[in-house]
């Protein structure tokens, strides 16, 4: 766990296991925490990293507003840092949709990408309506009523609820707000078709409001395999963290076998 300044912000990220490296994205106010179980368990396959985003948990706030095309560019200078040349990419919720800026952004420094309930654009009701209460609640400063209700919907195990809620509580409200204001504008599936690596896109079987992004990923990104985890919902890292953990372990181990 090391503190490493990029663009003179200090970013906080998770260094963990060796060899073939996987990143992990958070959505807004959820940090790297939530992918505690992903780090446990392929940490022993996988070199695993996760960072807090800017403003996000243990991550200096910025002066720059949060948008995906910043994010891609702090990733890419971790990367730098840690002198990778490729990882996998792996997004959670909104975390996947900067998954595909990367891909789209810089194919040469990565095999492949993970999109964990996702989506390339928000075009229904229900998760407009749910990212504008987030934008309401962080403009008046009320991210610990969010990281709150996140941690606690994101798992009852206690000591992972309380990590999740105490790094949470401290990311940045107009951070936040505009992390959330980006991701209500942002559309890229018109250029899915530009991506050309691997991608593996996985959703919960109950998750039912996020299977229409599912089939528009899987539909218009070239090389995209899709499973739906049973009796899962939204929540597949910390609810479904084995199911999950395995399935991107044999789609890296897949890639890795047809590359050797």
């Amino acid at each position: 766990m090391t503190i490493t300044t990029l663009h003179e912000n200090s970013m906080y990220y998770i260094d963990s296991g060796e060899g073939t490296a996987i990143l992990f994205i958070h959505p807004p106010v959820l940090t790297s925490s939530n992918f505690t179980y992903q780090i446990q368990g392929l940490s022993p396959y996988f070199r695993t990293i996760a960072f807090d985003i800017r403003g996000h948990g243990k991550s200096q706030p910025s002066e720059q507003s949060i948008t995906y095309p910043l994010i891609v560019e702090d990733i890419k200078h971790l990367m730098d840092r840690l002198s990778l040349d490729k990882v996998f990419l792996c997004g959670y919720s909104i975390g996947g949709s900067i998954v595909l800026e990367f891909l789209l952004t810089y194919p040469d420094r990565a095999w492949g990408g993970i999109v964990i309930s996702g989506m390339s654009e928000v075009n229904e009701w229900g998760l407009r309506n749910k990212i504008s209460l987030g934008i309401a609640l962080s403009k008046f400063g009320a991210v610990g009523t969010i990281a709150l209700s996140n941690a606690w919907s994101q798992t009852k195990q206690l000591s992972l609820f309380y990590k999740l809620f105490i790094d949470a509580k401290q990311s940045n409200p107009r951070n936040v707000e505009q992390f959330y204001r980006y991701s209500l504008k942002y559309n890229c599936t018109s250029r899915l078709g530009e991506i050309h690596l691997p991608v593996l896109l996985i959703y919960g079987e109950e998750d039912q409001h996020f299977h229409p992004y599912a089939n528009i990923l899987n539909q218009r990104l070239p090389k995209s395999e899709l499973f739906f985890v049973k009796e899962a919902d939204h929540r597949l890292p910390t609810k479904a963290a084995g199911t999950l953990n395995e399935l991107i372990k044999q789609f890296i181990d897949r890639f890795s076998e047809n590359n050797l």
